[in-house]
């Protein structure tokens, strides 16, 4: 029984010859691969390379982000249907989490709840890959959350660009990796990006300003510059599996776009009643997949002060979705899921 697992880093001898380069070179800290992957991604998004800085990885340029937009004591308005390094992030900043439902039959946060009023901050989430639009939003600091969303775009615009700044996360099973962890923080204001790069740079030995270490090695960059090459390919590929998921006619989460939004589809994820009972069948056939966010992971919040969000934790289920994914496997998937009581 071939094993599939749930996700799987699109690497392949390109990225291997950029390492083993670097590693000929004799330098493979931050260096002049960092630079030139931080020009050729300003570039992609439409920016000039004063605004794109290269860290450690999406969490630590969330972190300082927060830090430079001076989040410390502050309210911050943050989904609550997420990952825990949004909430970790907001704490280490010094900054208060105020917690936001889903919309209705959506990944993205609700920017009506009326918890949004007091925050100061917005971490604006693309969760899956879908565009949030937050056109509407004029009285907050945005720092857009595009760590599932590389790639797509909102009024013509690369998501990233949109609000005040912009991170980026390229761990090993997001829609590009540098090597493992990685992360990028952008902005048009070159300011806050010069105020992270500061930040980053702890060995500078001009001062005594309190730094740390978020840098980002040649060879993670060498890598990372190599999967931005293949992006348009990979979400091509993830483009066709999601439509093979959808035309199968399983019960597909499909929130509704807002206008002239483009998605990326780092998830293809099943809307149905029991989500654990097909995980097991999956599974026993060799088939690996996920609850994106599990009931549990709404930490610290009550859970009934949720409901959308609760609803998606006990209702959903992440297929495979990679580009190395073979139609065999996808199809064969397919015929199990479609077997099973959805």
């Amino acid at each position: 029984m071939k094993a599939v697992p749930h996700n799987l880093p699109s690497l392949g001898n390109d990225e291997a010859e950029a390492a083993s380069k670097v590693i000929r070179s004799g330098w493979v800290a931050q260096g002049p691969e960092v630079r030139s992957f931080e020009e050729e991604f300003a570039s992609y998004l439409g920016l000039g390379a004063e605004n794109v800085v290269a860290v450690s990885s999406g969490s630590a340029a969330l972190f300082l982000a927060l830090k430079v937009l001076g989040a410390e004591g502050k309210k911050v308005a943050t989904p609550v249907y997420a990952c825990a390094a949004l909430r970790n992030a907001i704490a280490l900043a010094g900054g208060q989490a105020q917690y936001l439902d889903n919309s209705p039959e959506s990944p993205l946060m609700n920017l009506s709840d009326p918890k949004i009023k007091d925050a100061k901050i917005l971490i604006a989430a693309h969760m899956f890959g879908i565009p949030l639009d937050i056109s509407s939003i004029k009285d907050k600091i945005i720092i857009e959350d595009v760590a599932q969303a590389l790639g797509a775009s909102l009024h013509e615009k690369k998501l990233g660009t949109l609000g005040h700044c912009g991170i980026f996360s390229f761990y090993a099973t997001k829609l590009i990796t540098s090597g493992g962890q990685g992360g990028m923080f952008v902005s048009l204001d070159a300011s806050l990006a010069a105020g992270v790069r500061d930040y980053r740079e702890f060995d500078a030995r001009r001062d005594t300003k309190i730094r740390f270490n978020f840098q980002m090695t040649d060879l993670q960059a060498a890598i990372g510059r190599v999967q931005l090459k293949n992006l348009p390919a990979f979400l091509r590929r993830r483009e066709e599996i999601y439509l093979a998921y959808v035309e199968s006619g399983l019960p597909v989460l499909r929130p509704p776009l807002a206008s002239q939004a483009i998605p990326v589809r780092y998830r293809s994820v099943l809307k149905c009643t029991q989500p654990k009972k097909l995980q097991k069948s999956l599974e026993a056939q060799g088939i690996k997949t996920i609850v994106p966010i599990e009931d549990w992971e709404l930490q610290d919040t009550p859970v009934d002060d949720y409901p959308m969000a609760l609803d998606l934790c006990r209702s959903t289920l992440s297929l495979p979705c990679y580009p190395f994914l073979s139609k065999e496997d996808q199809q064969r998937l397919i015929e199990i899921a479609k077997e099973s009581e959805l």
